[in-house]
């Protein structure tokens, strides 16, 4: 579904942004005649909505070298929702903040187990995310605007589950729940009559270990485990 979903937005975006740049009809919408130029204005604001699909990147210890003792990870896909604060630097070039409420899944599925309640463990996720982001964008064409985007985020893992007391060995994974990661991703501009409208695809990437290990050394669920990241594809549909 991950895949499908992807492949479905990335031809909205070319389907699209190919009528825009071959039709006939040049009239600029949203930021002309009457309204002012909105790409003009120092502090423009705005909200997403979107969805994303959460994933560990895991480096296990040398001495587990065996493909057997890999855990398999099965991702499902959430959502995203959030504010928009832009900050117009350059003609080109605008400094965003993003904060907004993430909300993911993920299975992981440990080897050497024959139950359950042993083998599985769902990671649901609910992050305060916020990231700093700088936007470059290219010159208005007709009605869109292509860009890329890249910057640094934090978040706040509401469901981390750090500080319980009950580990692995009661059914607990836990996972630290301050993170941090850099991020890069692109977009489309489009501008519609009222408002302007934006499609982005961004990778996420965690810079700090996630993992809470358990309170046995010789656990069976962590002790394999050198670092654990979490990475993301999140896709936003903004309105401002």
């Amino acid at each position: 579904m991950k895949y499908l979903f992807l492949i479905l937005t990335l031809l909205f975006f070319v389907s699209t942004a190919e009528a825009q740049l071959f039709t006939k009809e040049k009239l600029q919408n949203f930021g002309n005649a009457g309204k002012g130029d909105y790409d003009q204005r120092t502090l423009t604001w705005g909200y997403f909505l979107g969805f994303n699909s959460f994933d560990f990147k895991i480096e296990y210890n040398e001495q587990f070298g065996d493909e057997n003792t890999d855990i398999l990870i099965d991702e499902e896909v959430g959502f995203n929702v959030g504010l928009i604060g832009d900050m117009r630097l350059t003609k080109h070039l605008n400094l965003r903040l993003e904060p907004g409420l993430y909300y993911g899944k993920r299975d992981l599925y440990f080897p050497g187990f024959t139950e359950e309640k042993d083998f599985l463990r769902e990671i649901k996720s609910t992050y305060i995310h916020v990231p700093l982001l700088l936007k470059v964008s290219t010159a208005r064409l007709n009605n869109f605007k292509p860009f890329i985007v890249g910057g640094l985020s934090t978040s706040f893992n509401l469901s981390s589950n750090e500080n319980n007391p009950e580990d692995n060995f009661e059914g607990q994974f836990r996972t630290k729940t301050g993170n941090t990661f850099f991020e890069l991703g692109f977009g489309i501009d489009f501008y519609l009559y009222y408002f302007k409208f934006t499609p982005s695809i961004r990778g996420v990437f965690a810079t700090s270990n996630e993992l809470v290990r358990d309170d046995d050394p010789n656990s069976p669920w962590t002790s394999n485990i050198d670092n654990l990241y979490t990475r993301a594809i999140l896709i936003n549909f903004t309105f401002q």
